[in-house]
């Protein structure tokens, strides 16, 4: 027989005041991955989900480091719970990649000649006019100076 598992989390304290926020994102992740993908590219059907999880991940940043409104203890669980990537929050700390969309913007084994992503160039740097594009997340641009 099958391992029943029964739910005996226990939420930090602060739990109930970011758990709707935190749901609509999980609601909306959903709607994502269910959504049909017909007239789409194929590289742009994982983008809204890649948007979502930026948003998410950028909402639990905010509250701990920039608003100061919930605990390290309820930060840690939702890092541990994977209501935010750790690994994209490491990045927005760094000098120079506040404004980063993803993590595959910065690998360069993803990329032509080793490099990062267009998105990654500031604007003034490019043509006037261009539309900019990432063939990865769909972002217009994640330069930290723009």
């Amino acid at each position: 027989m099958p391992k029943v598992k029964t739910s005996k989390t226990k939420y930090p304290e602060g739990w109930e005041t970011i758990a709707p926020t935190l749901e609509e994102f999980a609601n909306k992740m959903k709607d994502a991955c269910n959504d049909p993908h017909e007239g789409h590219r194929k590289v742009e059907m994982i983008w809204p989900v890649f948007r979502i999880h930026h948003q998410r991940s950028r909402y639990v940043f905010d509250l701990y480091y920039k608003k100061k409104q919930i605990s390290k203890e309820l930060y840690e669980f939702c890092l541990k719970e994977g209501h935010a990537d750790g690994n994209l929050i490491a990045k927005w700390k760094k000098s120079g990649y506040e404004k980063l969309c993803c993590l595959r913007c910065i690998q360069s084994r993803d990329h032509n000649f080793a490099t990062s992503c267009i998105c990654r160039v500031p604007k003034n740097k490019l043509e006037e006019g261009k539309l900019v594009e990432c063939s990865h997340c769909g972002c217009h641009g994640c330069a930290s100076c723009d």
